[in-house]
């Protein structure tokens, strides 16, 4: 059964560390992990850290990790290629090839100007993430905080949710808000995502879903992806483990629809990887799952969820 993450942070990494080696390096996620562990589709995030900003345009960062994205890209073409519709990644599958799928953590970058929504639609990103762990022009991110946590889009994160529609962009909520989760659900014609979260019931996290969104999620054709971190599936935990992972899998299902549930692993972007080590840890997984779910919702989970929601959104 192949895979689709919805969300890594194996660039910034690279970025960083270009000395590391995208095919075999030290990081979670790598072509040969990939190509071991049946991915079909690893969605990589042009993630925009609050590490580098203190000396770094977020834009200069985004093209800097552009640019190290384009060139992996091509060093391993004959392995992994971009795509940027369902029609690709097929194309992808029947020639043996691994898809990689490019996004935008963090909508910091926009700055309030619309262009450069549309120039990384140009660079290839199909996904963006409007919010990170700070106010930007778009709106405001998830917070302890009730007052600015049910805060929603400003008018200009109204005019992105609206123009991503018309681009095809697939709109990604982690991170953001209550109000303005509840205001993209309102403005967005399309489908959106938390392409990296867990439930709240379960796990007491501002960044996870409440019960109300994951069925708003599922009631609007989204989805969303679990995110491996521990502190997103259990209170006060310091190691993740599969059976964690599966509860929240369980759970989201009963909230939001088993049509609604993905992964989304935050592989390079979470400290501990827990019993998972790796993307190696997928197969265990996936074994595991097999004593809760049938075959049909493992399939869709692995894959199928997500390419109906590329396929919505993208329009092919």
């Amino acid at each position: 059964m192949r895979i689709i993450d919805m969300h890594c942070d194996t660039l910034i990494e690279g970025w960083r560390h270009p000395e590391r080696s995208f095919v075999d390096g030290d990081t979670s996620i790598n072509l040969k992990l990939l190509k071991e562990n049946d991915s079909l589709v690893q969605f990589f995030a042009m993630y925009l850290s609050r590490q580098e900003m203190a000396t770094i345009d977020p834009y200069d960062i985004l093209k800097g990790i552009y640019a190290y994205y384009t060139k992996v890209m091509e060093d391993n073409r004959d392995a992994i290629k971009p795509v940027f519709s369902v029609q690709d990644i097929e194309k992808n599958r029947e020639a043996g090839i691994l898809s990689a799928f490019l996004t935008v953590e963090d909508g910091v970058f926009i700055d309030g100007k619309m262009e450069r929504v549309e120039e990384v639609y140009d660079m290839g990103v199909r996904l963006l993430t409007l919010l990170w762990g700070y106010e930007n022009s778009v709106g405001y991110p998830c917070s302890d905080d009730p007052e600015i946590h049910q805060k929603g889009l400003k008018p200009f994160g109204i005019e992105v949710v609206e123009r991503m529609n018309e681009l095809g962009m697939i709109i990604d909520v982690s991170h953001m808000s209550e109000g303005g989760f509840y205001d993209v659900a309102k403005y967005s014609k399309k489908p959106f995502v938390a392409s990296h979260s867990c439930a709240r019931a379960l796990c007491n996290n501002k960044r996870n879903l409440t019960d109300d969104q994951l069925k708003t999620l599922g009631n609007t054709g989204g989805m969303v992806g679990i995110n491996f971190e521990c502190s997103f599936l259990q209170e006060g935990s310091e190691h993740a483990t599969i059976e964690q992972i599966i509860q929240h899998l369980a759970y989201m299902k009963n909230k939001a629809g088993i049509e609604a549930i993905g992964f989304g692993s935050d592989f390079d972007g979470i400290d501990d990887n827990g019993e998972l080590v790796n993307y190696s840890g997928f197969s265990r997984l996936l074994a595991e799952m097999e004593k809760t779910f049938t075959y049909d919702e493992i399939d869709k989970i692995c894959s199928l969820n997500a390419l109906r929601v590329i396929k919505d959104v993208i329009g092919k």
